[in-house]
């Protein structure tokens, strides 16, 4: 798990620890320290910390005018045990949403598992992304993942399946990512 690092070709364009208005602003990363584990498996340093022992992120690109963030995911997104859920909404989701961001795209190609709680956090996030006409789109996540959402029936407040674990969102520029998204989280929703 440690040679699995954030995408990084999108740095040019933004890095969450150079922007004031992010959680991670300020934030210093080594490359040769490896501190963070998820278990016993370290990861690598370029990972942020949420306040979860399994799930670790890393914001790829926000746009404050157009309202959205990228965020790209790691580990095991476990609410049963450690509540995941509520430390990405507290820790992070807020101060971005505190920030004029109401669309979020979650990439999930590292996340290995999903095991849920209940769906409180969700319905709270889902809500106040409605509120300002946003969504919360998952991408490539596996799935097996997408199953145990669909189990724990907080499919009811993701835009996930179908398009969305397919997309070679690597290929694009992070504004082609959100255009994209944006038009299949459009044609899903019905607007």
């Amino acid at each position: 798990m440690h040679d699995l690092e954030p995408y990084f070709n999108w740095r040019s364009l933004y890095t969450a620890e150079e922007d004031k208005n992010s959680p991670f602003f300020g934030r210093e990363y080594s490359e040769l320290y490896f501190s963070e584990c998820i278990y016993n498996h370290y990861i690598h340093p370029q990972w942020d910390n949420i306040g979860s022992p399994t799930l670790f992120i890393k914001i790829l690109f926000t746009d404050y005018d157009d309202g959205y963030a990228i965020i790209e995911m790691i580990g095991e997104w476990n609410d049963l045990l450690h509540n995941d859920i509520m430390f990405l909404k507290r820790n992070i989701i807020e101060n971005l949403m505190a920030k004029s961001i109401c669309k979020f795209i979650l990439i999930g190609e590292n996340v290995l598992n999903f095991h849920a709680s209940d769906d409180c956090y969700y319905e709270e996030w889902f809500d106040e992304t409605e509120e300002q006409d946003g969504w919360i789109a998952t991408i490539n996540f596996r799935d097996h993942v997408l199953e145990a959402f669909s189990e724990a029936n907080i499919d009811r407040y993701l835009i996930m399946g179908g398009k969305f674990c397919e997309v070679a969102w690597r290929t694009l520029h992070p504004v082609q990512l959100f255009q994209t998204i944006s038009e299949y989280a459009c044609a899903r929703l019905g607007e």
